[in-house]
């Protein structure tokens, strides 16, 4: 293994990855009014103006859809091995600290949930065990492990249940009555009112709809494999050879598994069977346009001179990813739902207020960055995650 890794010297690149990915998760939560699917009459408008709604829509969810999510996963999985090794030199268990760490990150997930009903961190926080039930097995039974939960296996399971029994029904949860609640109080409920249902029915339905899409289990997956690449020192330059592979391996696998669940539909007639295959499909296509969007990041920044000027940019930026993320929410809801601004735009206006929040954070990020060593929220989190208890005296 190597020793600048171990030694856990800051890794740039995963910091650039961190950026792009909360970046991408702005522009994508700014054109769905951060799931306020409520948007102005179009009939109206310019043909122009349509075609950009359109191709804005269209053109972020193919590129980042299912994508920045997932490369923000495999970083969590990939900050654990840095804090965990870290720890295991000095002769500490971190184990038990991360525990910790994640409640934490349930509460800061909570406060995050007050304004934005898709939140991930509760999600990343209940998952986030695995890695802690996982990070003292052999890497090869790591990667067994993160490979069955990569191929969606309750979702396979349904399939050919549903293939062999023509009663049988999946499992899926009903959320419209929550979706309904968020809905009502985003179009017309005072802030509290919008807490309130946001705490409960918001939270079930986004966390329900992470269990019927697939997330848990891809989530959990990439947490492993982002402990791996940390393990092994995949982001290091030194290995950079090892993602050309994986990239090759990701664009073979990309086009026909997007085909394939673009064509399904026109085969299979059964709904139990056909949603289930989609998903696999969906999951494993995204998975592979994710991989493909990291290796091209990462081969920017190791062997291309101006690319990766750019792409250190974006290094700020991914070292408050946290503060980030959190504020996007808080400015978000404040801009589109009832209680703030309550903005009637249409996609292409609420593109360019993305942009205009992800300007005025990247901003901020560049100042405090001068000043400060972590995050405003990065630092809470880490002084918190390290108070000492009568049970734990890890330094």
């Amino acid at each position: 293994m190597n020793q600048t890794l171990r030694r856990h010297e800051r890794v740039d690149v995963a910091d650039v990855l961190r950026g792009f990915a909360v970046l991408a998760i702005i522009l994508l939560h700014s054109i769905e009014h951060f799931n306020f699917y409520s948007f102005p009459d179009t009939s109206t408008q310019s043909n122009w103006l349509n075609f950009t709604d359109k191709a804005i829509w269209d053109g972020l969810f193919f590129m980042f859809g299912g994508k920045a999510y997932a490369i923000f996963a495999l970083l969590f999985g990939f900050s654990f091995f840095i804090q965990h090794d870290n720890q295991r030199m000095k002769g500490n268990d971190f184990r038990l600290r991360f525990c910790w760490r994640l409640l934490l990150l349930f509460l800061v997930g909570q406060i995050n949930a007050m304004f934005f009903t898709a939140e991930i961190l509760v999600m990343y926080a209940l998952i986030g065990f695995v890695l802690v039930l996982t990070c003292k097995l052999s890497t090869k039974s790591v990667v067994i492990i993160a490979s069955i939960c990569m191929i969606q296996p309750y979702a396979i399971y349904q399939m050919f249940m549903s293939i062999a029994d023509p009663a049988f029904e999946p499992f899926t949860i009903n959320t419209s009555e929550y979706w309904a609640a968020t809905f009502a109080m985003q179009s017309g409920g005072s802030f509290l009112e919008t807490v309130k249902v946001n705490l409960w029915e918001g939270q079930l339905a986004s966390l329900a709809w992470a269990w019927d899409h697939g997330r848990i289990f891809q989530t959990a997956a990439l947490f492993m494999f982002g402990m791996l690449i940390g393990r092994e020192g995949w982001f290091l330059r030194k290995n950079l050879h090892k993602w050309g592979v994986v990239l090759a391996i990701a664009l073979a696998a990309f086009f026909p598994l997007y085909g394939l669940n673009n064509m399904v539909g026109n085969y299979i007639e059964d709904t139990r069977i056909l949603v289930q295959l989609k998903l696999v499909l969906s999951s494993l296509a995204n998975i592979s346009f994710m991989l493909i969007l990291v290796c091209g990041i990462l081969f920017g920044y190791y062997c291309t001179t101006k690319l990766s000027g750019l792409l250190s940019l974006l290094i700020p930026y991914g070292r408050m990813s946290m503060t980030n993320y959190v504020t996007q929410g808080i400015i978000g809801s404040a801009l589109f739902y009832h209680w703030g601004l309550y903005l009637r735009l249409g996609i292409t206006a609420s593109e360019l207020v993305g942009i205009g929040i992800f300007f005025v954070q990247y901003c901020f990020c560049r100042y405090w960055a001068n000043h400060h060593s972590h995050g405003p929220l990065e630092y809470l989190w880490k002084k918190a995650t390290w108070i000492e208890f009568p049970w734990a005296k890890s330094k």
